[in-house]
Order: C-alpha cells, then structure tokens, then sequence
C-alpha cells in the first residue's frame, strides 16, 4: 500500500492515470487561487468579472505551471525552460479564451451568476489544459 501511494504521490512517472490524477489535484490547488481572486477582486476590489477572471486565470495559471513541472510532468519535450514556459502559458491563453467565452455565454446569455459560470466552465477548461499540455510540451520528444 505504501508503495502505491508513494508512487501516486511521490514517484516521478509516465503515467497517463498518475498524472491527471495529481494534475487534478494541481488543478483543484489552481483553481482555488482563480476563483478567490475572481472573488475578491470582483467583489472587493469592483473590477467587472471579465477582467478579474483574466487576472485570475493568469494568476492560476503560474500556479498551475510551477506544480507542473516539479510535481506532475516526468518527461519534458522542450528544453529551454522559458521556451517551454511561453508555450505553457500560450496554451493557458487559448484556455482563459475559452473561459472567457463560456463565463461571457453563461453570465451574459443565459442569466447565471457569474460565479455558477466559472464552476461550468472549469471542467472544460481543465480538460483541454490537460490534454493539449501532455501531448505538446510534457511527453517524449518527436
């Protein structure tokens, strides 16, 4: 058993299961520092949502991209950690757009609160993060 949680927990891996299971938790620890900054910059500080949410995904996004490398992602396909870093974050981009999108949709076209929105587009947003993140920059080079 302690093998198994070490190697969940611990070890580094190649591991498609292992690794979007830690990517999950990596995203829940992102989500956290979006969404509370989501919040408070939007209800604090009176920033409209849209604006907040792109300073929020941003600031998710580094922290996203740090637990990534250290914890996540074995294999590494670029070696020049800021190239890899603008692509990280070029992908994080494609992904606030598609937040943006569906919190804009949500909110404006259908009506619901717009942190009910958030919470919709999370899961789609993490998805395509994930996916397109381990084929392009964190799987064995072409």
């Amino acid at each position: 058993m302690n093998s198994l949680i070490s190697t969940v927990l611990k070890k580094k891996t190649d591991s498609m299961a292992i690794q979007l299971f830690r990517y999950g938790i990596v995203g829940g620890i992102a989500y956290v520092v979006d969404f509370g900054l989501l919040f408070a910059l939007t209800e604090y500080a009176g920033i409209p949502y849209l604006l907040s949410a792109a300073f929020s995904f941003l600031a998710g996004l580094t922290t996203n991209y740090l637990f990534s490398i250290f914890w996540v992602f074995k294999t590494r396909s670029i070696e020049n950690r800021m190239a890899e870093f603008s692509v990280f974050a070029f992908i994080g981009l494609a992904g606030l757009g598609f937040n943006e999108l569906f919190l804009w949709a949500f909110t404006s076209l259908m009506g619901w609160h717009y942190l009910v929105s958030k919470l919709a587009a999370t899961p789609l947003v993490f998805l395509w993060n994930f996916f397109i993140r381990k084929f392009v920059l964190f799987s064995k080079s072409q």
